[in-house]
């Protein structure tokens, strides 16, 4: 899910200029590798090659942007909530997902950036977010597919993240996938009771919301293995630990199950059981859309990022406010010392 920023980079050729290294950088190097064959964690204060640094800081500041903008969707159901139990539920876990965004940017932040340059970068379209945040959420049934299907692909992605050898990533990601799996089985008790217990016409409502949210879904965990130049570095410095096409089986060997027993079918003619791999087979993914939707020409690109510039924008005067009494703070401190 949060590797589509690097393979965007990598397909449109942005690639690193070599540099001349010292014997001490080759020596550091050398030291550095043999941690991370024996299974280390890297820290803040050690020493990591420059690559290494600028593609966690790129998946990093990605996975927070896509914690941020993820809120959008969801939060425009928070008034529309069909119960108080429903909307309570839901304000919880879009405020989950705002403290997810804080966690990876205090991540990130370990790696030599600022809060203020990665907000640059998303604002100007620099930095990229996932996909999935790309599309509209058209009926109360989308807040439980999102829950089930989409938040149900970040886990299978993410979980693997908390053994990532970068500890402060790896620490941050322990949280949000204890709290990213209560949001799986959320959305997937909402659609039980609306399958089991719903009309006919809210039945149909999870049906229509399934079938336009299975194939977006499939796409967070980005391109096919082959087709994603820079999964085979980020797991040889354990970064990832699954490559995409694996993850994106295991997300449907287990989803198949889960439909069973809510009694929805998923949008796919050519998936079945095949005995010999023991995995299920499904159809050919549209790369063209998954494309055009990262770089920009999705159905909601635009209202996504106005609204987080919009955002960032009317809270100035609340940054300013908070600057400027930290500001008195520390001159009082300064006269009492």
């Amino acid at each position: 899910m949060y590797t589509q920023a690097m393979d965007l980079m990598a397909k449109e050729g942005k690639t690193e200029a070599p540099v001349l290294r010292s014997a001490e950088e080759v020596q550091l190097e050398e030291r550095f590798d043999a941690r991370i064959d024996a299974g280390d964690f890297i820290e803040a204060k050690d020493w990591m090659p420059e690559h290494y640094r600028k593609t966690l800081l790129r998946q990093i500041s990605q996975h927070a942007h896509s914690e941020i903008v993820g809120m959008l969707p969801e939060g425009n159901w928070i008034t529309r909530a069909p119960t108080l139990k429903r909307k309570a539920i839901l304000l919880a876990k879009v405020q989950d997902e705002g403290g997810h965004g804080l966690y990876l940017y205090a991540a990130a932040e370990t790696l030599g950036t600022s809060r203020d340059q990665m907000f640059d970068a998303l604002h100007t379209g620099k930095a990229k977010y996932s996909s999935i945040f790309n599309y509209p959420t058209l009926s109360w049934a989308d807040m439980g597919v999102i829950g089930w299907l989409v938040d149900g692909a970040a886990i299978m992605n993410q979980v693997p993240i908390c053994r990532c050898s970068y500890a402060p990533y790896a620490r941050a990601m322990v949280r949000i996938c204890r709290e990213e799996s209560f949001h799986q089985r959320q959305g997937f008790d909402s659609l039980f009771v609306m399958m089991k217990q719903g009309t006919q016409a809210q039945k149909d409502m999870v049906q229509d919301a399934v079938n336009r949210w299975w194939w977006a879904t499939l796409m967070m965990f980005g391109p096919t293995d082959d087709q994603s130049p820079n999964s085979a570095q980020s797991m040889r410095w354990g970064i990832k630990r699954i490559s995409n096409d694996e993850l994106r089986q295991k997300f449907v060997d287990a989803t198949v199950e889960q439909a069973q027993v809510l009694g929805v079918s998923l949008p796919d003619p050519d998936l079945r059981w095949n005995e010999e791999r023991q995995h299920y087979d499904f159809g050919a993914i549209d790369w063209s859309e998954f494309w055009r939707v990262v770089g920009g020409d999705g159905p909601c690109n635009r209202e996504r990022l106005g609204a987080r510039v919009k955002a960032w924008e009317d809270g100035a005067w609340v940054r300013d406010a908070a600057l400027a009494h930290a500001s008195k703070q520390a001159e009082r401190s300064r006269k009492h010392a």
